[in-house]
């Protein structure tokens, strides 16, 4: 039987500020049958895609590709913010609403050729993303495939990374 994953995400409305509805994928990690699940899902497409290893970008794309990459039997790698890493670090930066952030990458993080998978919790504007994507490829990494667990399909996070091929578990539109 097929899991509806909405039934495990919560909305809250005017969170952070007025006018957002925030989606927590804390009732999904609570329930453990559903994060079974979910992880399962990602798996099976990771597998069709040949996935060699895993880059989640901090923090909530730990909880989603750490347990991806178990399951596969692969690696993964954390994309941090600054002063995360202790080692030699490529770095990509990327827009927020206000200015800008950076993420980082070991430069031994991905070997080139190495088939990646780019897993979060959520697609929204696609920024995040696309950093982690410029990450692996500076790397000479490929990137097969991006994952989530939500997408906020108004907020059109697919044009920024429309060269890749993106899977998601659920998907809102608006509030």
């Amino acid at each position: 039987m097929a899991i509806n994953f909405k039934d495990y995400i919560a909305s809250v409305p005017d969170f952070p500020e007025p006018g957002i509805i925030f989606r927590d994928i804390s009732p999904l990690m609570a329930d453990g049958a559903a994060y079974a699940a979910a992880t399962d899902e990602i798996v099976a497409y990771a597998k069709d895609k040949g996935v060699e290893m895993i880059v989640g970008p901090e923090a909530r794309g730990f909880i989603v590709g750490c347990p991806v990459a178990y399951k596969l039997g692969v690696g993964f790698a954390p994309a941090r913010k600054k002063g995360k890493l202790p080692r030699p670090t490529v770095s990509a930066n990327y827009d927020l609403e206000y200015g800008q952030a950076t993420l980082y990458l070991h430069k031994d993080a991905i070997r080139p050729g190495q088939r990646v998978l780019v897993c979060d919790d959520l697609l929204a504007t696609g920024g995040t993303i696309a950093a982690t994507i410029e990450l692996v490829e500076q790397l000479g990494g490929i990137v097969v495939g991006t994952a989530f667990l939500v997408e906020l399909t108004d907020l059109h996070g697919r044009d920024k990374i429309k060269d890749h091929d993106v899977f998601t578990l659920t998907a809102y539109e608006g509030a």
